[in-house]
């Protein structure tokens, strides 16, 4: 056990830190950490850089397929953070539940080998301190559980869990417990590190951040069919590649000191490095680091030579400092050049999912030898855009939850050690960096609360960010703050909220020079028309809708067809959709109703024409919902008992609506309702090809119909 009596707590926490971390990086079997810290700040932070540094992401890297057509391996943790359940404080079953939940996937399969299953992760248990405040029957089952999972540590009995290691967190009056009233577990344990620190109550501890191992359910947020916010990057990057719903992201990484970041020669000069030894056989580098850097030298190697042998001597010098036993500062050092030498690749687009995994495991290493050096909240940014893109990586969709909070974790502890009044655009940076991480988060759970975090950091960051510093980035934080305004606004207050929107997206809207940034200005144009369609929707409808319009029509002024197609489509289709409210709204009059159906038509054609020219992937609306709303128009039309056109037009206006809902009911098969909803288009299309050109229109319709169709159909007829 750890002696406490030390001068210096933050000193001796550190090396007690360095040695846990140590121990659970050894890759033994069975092995029992107990953890004691009484203050539960600390406990926080100790556990969740635990947490960041050791439970991704290797995975997917260290054991892709030699099969090129085989898919990757999805990340798995190393380490997993469990909360005790304190309703059945039994961490034994609560592991063995995780590990039914999720085990550990099959690697290296192949048609000639059946492959091997990943390394069970090691586990560590937070939450001990609540059991306190339990009943004494609670506090006694906990050691009774202790008592009987000596089991696991002692023999050999066939169990996953016998595989892996378990770290216990405690305050040190459960430690006390434990001794006394589990010995046999008390005997089994492997080591017992003593953090130092002033008790804490465990009502403090709500307050603090965390970044666990949560569901793997994803609650994904619902964007429009009907409109569009569409928003592009100003101070990223990294290219925001989602549409809808966004905001402008500014998470590149930190810029500033960039001259003094910049990749250097190896310093080096004595020979004693041999060029030609082999990387996997380095003794001191971490096992991963040094296969996810070959991963990229044998991927790259034919692209840029001396790029990556660049890359080489930074790994193999710092095998050679390990091996002279130099300061941790010096180490730490070479770890930020090799991190920063991957971070400029990713800057320059190379974001693939190995260059990501050198980079953050490069950084990490950095800040475990050097947690004062003066770069630390750089990195600390650096990290948290680093687990953001890797959210935004393939095949990353199942642990993109996990990602984001990471991101979020390191932007908060970069938060903590910048001041606003000393360096205020590195702190708004970072605190807009923060929005852009809670609005993602909220796509996955708790959207309302999420996207209000989301206002609050946005707000934050336009605190020390003004118009007179940087317009162009005041006027991005404006807009990312109007699209958090625009989202809440979907779940609570709409009326308060979209107004907010409208507030924030104007005062964008005034530093986005039309001449200049042509493309950012309609982008904004484009999200106040939406603000205002969805205000539409709660109160003034008329003069909303056209506002809305107003804005969508300026929007497409600087969205062409030539520039940005898609934008431009995405526009179109939010226009129709405005027309079409527009006309169906009670107060419209029958001539006015004509011609807002007819503009409608227009808006969608255009947005279909130019959809149909581009890849699917590149649209940001519902297709098969604009021909619906395109369809429901030309119906519409026909029916107005205002119409006045010959049997040939109403002829030709109800066969552009059924062939739109034919087309759009063919794609929607495996959507059982919005099916059943077009279905009844379809069927009350055919209806007005009789009651308008009687059976011989019916007729007409009917030819067009899919034959397996026809049954159902006449059935409703």
């Amino acid at each position: 056990m750890n002696d406490t009596t030390h001068n210096n707590n933050s000193n001796w926490n550190r090396q007690v830190y360095h040695r846990l971390k140590l121990a659970l990086n050894l890759g033994l079997r069975r092995q029992l950490f107990l953890a004691v810290c009484d203050n539960l700040h600390l406990r926080n932070q100790v556990a969740a850089r635990l947490h960041s540094t050791l439970a991704y992401p290797v995975g997917q890297v260290l054991y892709q397929s030699s099969n090129a057509q085989e898919n990757s391996t999805s990340a798995y943790p190393r380490l997993v953070t469990l909360r005790l359940n304190l309703n059945d404080p039994n961490p034994i079953v609560q592991i063995n539940q995780w590990l039914a939940n999720y085990p550990p996937p099959i690697v290296g399969a192949s048609k000639d080998t059946p492959g091997r299953p990943y390394p069970v992760p090691a586990f560590q248990i937070v939450g001990v301190e609540h059991l306190t405040k339990q009943p004494v029957a609670t506090q006694r089952l906990f050691l009774h559980y202790l008592r009987l999972s000596e089991q696991y540590f002692s023999t050999q009995e066939s169990s996953r869990f016998l595989e892996s290691n378990l770290l216990l967190w405690i305050p040190r009056p459960w430690l006390s417990a434990i001794k006394q009233s589990a010995p046999q577990f008390w005997r089994c344990r492997t080591g017992v590190f003593v953090f130092a620190g002033e008790p804490t109550p465990a009502t403090q501890n709500s307050g603090y951040p965390e970044s666990f191992s949560r569901s793997r359910n994803l609650d994904l947020d619902q964007s429009l069919n009907q409109a569009e916010l569409r928003t592009a990057a100003t101070e990223l990057k990294f290219e925001n590649n989602s549409n809808f719903p966004a905001e402008i992201q500014e998470n590149g990484v930190h810029k500033t000191q960039e001259a003094t970041l910049q990749p250097q020669e190896s310093t080096n000069r004595s020979g004693s490095v041999n060029n030609n030894q082999s990387l996997s056989s380095l003794s001191y580098v971490s096992s991963e680091l040094a296969e996810l850097v070959i991963a990229t030298i044998n991927t790259n190697s034919a692209q840029n030579t001396e790029n990556y042998f660049q890359t080489q001597q930074i790994l193999l010098e710092i095998e050679e400092l390990h091996e002279k036993q130099v300061l941790g500062e010096i180490l730490a050092e070479a770890y930020h050049r090799l991190g920063t030498l991957y971070r400029l690749r990713i800057e320059q687009g190379d974001s693939t999912l190995e260059n990501l995994m050198v980079a953050i495991i490069a950084y990490q290493e950095a800040i475990s030898y050097d947690e004062t050096s003066p770069q630390l909240p750089d990195i600390l940014n650096d990290l948290g855009t680093l687990y953001w893109i890797l959210y935004r990586t393939p095949p990353n969709s199942e642990e993109g939850q996990t990602y984001i909070e990471q991101a979020i974790e390191f932007y908060q502890l970069a938060l903590k050690m910048i001041s606003p009044q000393t360096h205020p655009e590195t702190y708004a940076r970072v605190q807009n960096n923060l929005g852009t991480a809670y609005g993602d988060l909220a796509r996955f759970s708790h959207p309302s609360e999420n996207w209000q975090q989301a206002i609050l950091a946005y707000s934050e960051a336009l605190s020390y960010r003004t118009a007179d510093m940087d317009s162009l980035k005041y006027a991005a934080c404006q807009n990312n703050l109007g699209t958090a305004y625009w989202h809440l606004g979907q779940y609570n207050q709409p009326i308060v909220h979209l107004k907010k929107a409208i507030a924030a997206y104007n005062e964008a809207l005034v530093h986005y020079n039309p001449q200049e940034e042509a493309l950012k200005h309609g982008m904004i144009q484009n999200n106040i028309g939406t603000a205002y369609w969805n205000l539409a929707q709660y109160e003034q409808p008329v003069p909303n809708l056209q506002l809305a319009i107003n804005f969508y029509s300026e929007a497409l002024k600087y969205r062409t067809p030539a520039n940005v197609p898609s934008a431009c489509a995405a526009t179109q289709n939010n226009l129709g959709t405005a027309y079409w409210h527009l006309a169906n709204l009670s107060q419209t009059t029958k001539q006015a109703r004509q011609k807002y159906l007819q503009l409608c038509i227009d808006a969608y054609e255009e947005a279909i024409a130019l959809a149909n020219s581009l890849s699917a992937t590149l649209l940001s609306f519902d297709l098969l919902a604009s021909h619906n709303n395109l369809g429901l128009a030309y119906y519409q039309l026909v029916i107005d008992k205002s119409f006045n056109s010959d049997k040939a037009t109403r002829s030709q206006y109800l066969e552009v609506a059924l062939d739109n809902h034919l087309q759009a009911l063919n794609g929607l098969s495996k959507q059982p309702e919005a099916y059943q909803t077009t279905f009844t288009y379809v069927v009350n299309t055919i209806r007005a090809f009789h009651n308008e050109l009687g059976i011989q229109g019916q007729n007409l319709a009917l030819s067009k119909v899919p034959r397996q169709l026809l049954p159902e159909i006449l059935s409703k007829l």
